[in-house]
């Protein structure tokens, strides 16, 4: 055998956008005195604005100043706020991250995490390089809730470094399910902002979304 189960589940551990430019209030309002003052000194003496519209005009600009204020507030708290999640994810760093994604093998074995539906009391692991070939296939029983894969072919020998992915085969009754993508553990190097959203770079380059890491441990030695 070339992967290694146990029946004890691993336990998890378990952005903003760029401010606006502000917008030039002051200089605004100071333009909506000069038309009002202007309006006031053309307007027609036999038939005079009334002055209840002065003031419904007055009214309005202030709540849209107010409006952007608030506006500057609230982009001021996000950006707050995604510096201070930027930081909380300064910890992942380092850490291993589980995630349904194809991950890097660098001779160390992957701990994987199958996740078997209801009805399915065995399933077959389908391991494919990065080209989708599949390189390996085995076994897989309901118990077996975390395996370790030792990188090897169907031959037994060795497989190469590089990025492989992980589908498990399951079927109730006499059909076929669709094939699952597992969960496999893998080394975070970095965790950045992208268009608002919190990306985690995993050992070998593979992005994923912060949402997307189901759970954390420590590195292995």
């Amino acid at each position: 055998m070339d992967v290694t189960a146990t029946s004890s589940a691993t336990n998890p551990t378990a952005a903003p956008p760029a401010a606006a430019p502000k917008a030039a209030i002051s200089s605004d309002f100071e333009t909506f005195l000069l038309m009002l003052t202007t309006q006031m000194q053309n307007q027609d003496p036999l038939n005079p604005i009334e002055s209840a519209d002065f003031a419904v005009q007055l009214a309005t600009f202030s709540g849209v100043e107010q409006q952007v204020k608030t506006n500057d507030l609230l982009q001021s708290l996000a950006q707050q706020m995604g510096i201070m999640g930027m930081s909380q994810l300064a910890g992942w760093v380092g850490m291993e991250g589980r995630v349904a994604a194809p991950v890097q093998f660098d001779g160390t074995p992957i701990t994987l995490a199958p996740d078997f539906p209801p009805g399915a009391a065995a399933g077959t692991l389908v391991v494919r390089n990065e080209a989708g070939a599949e390189v390996h296939r085995t076994t897989l029983a309901r118990t077996d809730q975390s395996v370790e894969w030792a990188g090897v072919g169907e031959d037994g020998t060795p497989l190469p470094p590089g990025i492989y992915s992980f589908e498990l085969e399951t079927r109730v009754g006499d059909a076929d399910l669709p094939a699952r993508t597992l969960e496999v553990f893998a080394k975070i190097t970095e965790a950045r902002m992208r268009n608002g959203e919190t990306i985690v770079v995993l050992e070998g380059g593979q992005e994923v979304t912060a949402s997307q890491i189901t759970a954390l441990r420590a590195p292995r030695d």
